[in-house]
């Protein structure tokens, strides 16, 4: 596969090489949000298209409107590719600028410190969790930057697609899987992310 394009195809196959390598228990859990990544999930409202977009950031930034629930990739004259996100908690929100400083596609997890903390139950996750359609990351990630150093945020996949609309990460914006493999091929590292 292209190391710079994930494609629908590459979620399919993911998720039918864990079927046939006998991961049933992960295959049978989430069959129905497999299938919601292929279209159904998000309530409609939430579903990507193009929008007019009246703000003054130049084509090619991500803003992502935490209060809204939208990420919205700009393209100028006027207009926006407008994405359904799921993002942090309360108080759990990274804001302000930042840049896509890496991708990855089916990109491992690992819960931090502080998730664990709040969340003793991720423990079991400590030593991470690799690339596939069981992992939270889902099919691919933009790793969010500041001054050359990772905020640990990331715009991700989810394989949970009914939380898209709602405050539910640790801090992270995730999308449909369909949608992060259509913002992972439209922006290159250095993308500029500003989080309102």
């Amino acid at each position: 596969m292209n190391s710079d394009r994930v494609t629908r195809r590459a979620i399919l196959l993911g998720s039918l090489a864990l079927t046939a390598s006998g991961c049933t228990s992960t295959a049978q859990r989430f069959s129905e949000p497999i299938l919601s990544a292929f279209g159904g999930g998000p309530s409609s409202r939430y579903r990507r298209r193009n929008v007019g977009y009246d703000g003054n950031e130049p084509p090619g930034t991500i803003v992502v409107n935490t209060e809204e629930r939208y990420l919205y990739l700009v393209e100028g004259g006027g207009r926006a590719i407008r994405y359904g996100v799921g993002v942090g908690e309360e108080g759990r929100t990274l804001k302000g600028l930042a840049s896509i400083g890496r991708k990855a596609e089916w990109p491992s997890w690992r819960p931090t410190e502080s998730m664990m903390q709040r969340k003793p139950h991720l423990r079991q996750y400590a030593g991470g969790v690799g690339g596939g359609m069981h992992n939270p990351l889902g099919a691919a990630a933009l790793y969010l930057y500041r001054g050359g150093q990772d905020t640990m945020f990331r715009l991700h996949g989810t394989n949970e697609p009914w939380t898209i609309g709602q405050a539910v990460s640790s801090g992270c914006v995730r999308l449909t899987n369909e949608d992060i493999v259509d913002l992972y091929n439209r922006t290159p590292v250095g993308t500029k992310v500003l989080v309102i």
